[in-house]
């Protein structure tokens, strides 16, 4: 299924988008997609209400698509993830994951516009896989364990403010990362039966130019090394948000002048399956 949240900023509604484009209203069987509904028992009755085929209509036209998860408990992110990444901002090959929570306010529709915070001289892009979580995890023996704990996939947007994070994060990174708006998401939810994590296409532009094109199969911590690393660490809950890192072309390694974000940018990002998403960015 590829589930998504229609609607204003905390009035969404839980949808299904259809293969014909269409989409179905949830709405009589759960009322969101949050820690509440993203267990097995609650996407298997949703399953069997779609093909039912019985379920309301949703005109998407001019609709609003929001985050296709309801208030994340926490966002657990994963930096230096891709090899082409970690050369490109000059750091080593991760031993094991390198892990930084972010702010889950941060979280917003997939279209949403995205404010640039006030003496950023440095917003950078992100395209990244997100994992969202169905069932608590906590020390999973092994990473087979971790596909019975996946809700599902959908696309995130990691903006990242590099002055705040690197310059003045004070060791850690919070700073660069929690600002308002900085993690776009959507716009579907898609369940583990139709999408391989293992070898998808993941791409960004900013303007029209093609700055990240990547695939998953070239993360150095696969999803299942990911969730079973996690669990040793911290419970996940469902609804729980993993970004699992981005690809390189990233503005923070690209030769300069670098890049980085300004009022009046759009960035749009793609992963083969997830979807596509586009935000304007603008001054705070």
């Amino acid at each position: 299924m590829r589930l998504l949240r229609v609607g204003p900023p905390g009035a969404e509604r839980p949808c299904a988008l259809l293969a014909d484009g269409t989409a179905c209203d949830l709405s009589s069987v759960v009322p969101d997609l949050d820690h509440h509904t993203l267990g097995a028992a609650s996407l298997e009755r949703l399953s069997t209400a779609v093909a039912g085929g019985t379920l309301p209509t949703v005109d998407l036209t001019g609709q609003r698509i929001g985050p296709p998860v309801a208030r994340p408990g926490k966002v657990v992110c994963i930096g230096l993830n891709y090899r082409d990444h970690a050369r490109e901002t000059g750091a080593g090959i991760p031993a094991e994951p390198i892990v930084f929570l972010k702010d889950p306010w941060t979280v917003v529709g997939p279209n949403d516009a995205v404010p640039i915070p006030r003496d950023s001289s440095s917003t950078d892009f992100e395209a990244e896989l997100a994992v969202v979580i169905g069932s608590t995890a906590r020390y999973l023996r092994t990473p087979a364990d971790a596909a019975e704990h996946i809700a599902g996939y959908a696309l995130s947007h990691d903006v990242s403010e590099r002055e705040f994070q690197l310059e003045r994060g004070g060791g850690q990174w919070d700073k660069g990362k929690s600002c308002e708006g900085f993690n776009p998401l959507g716009p579907w939810l898609v369940t583990p039966d139709e999408f391989d994590p293992s070898s998808a296409r993941i791409r960004l532009w900013v303007n029209g130019v093609g700055r990240q094109d990547g695939n998953t199969d070239q993360m150095i911590f696969d999803v299942p090394t990911l969730v079973h690393h996690l669990s040793q660490f911290m419970v996940l809950h469902p609804g729980d948000v993993i970004s699992t890192g981005t690809p390189a072309g990233v503005a923070l390694g690209a030769p300069e002048p670098k890049p980085y974000l300004r009022a009046g940018d759009v960035v749009e990002a793609e992963i083969e399956g997830l979807g596509r998403m586009r935000q304007v960015f603008h001054q705070a």
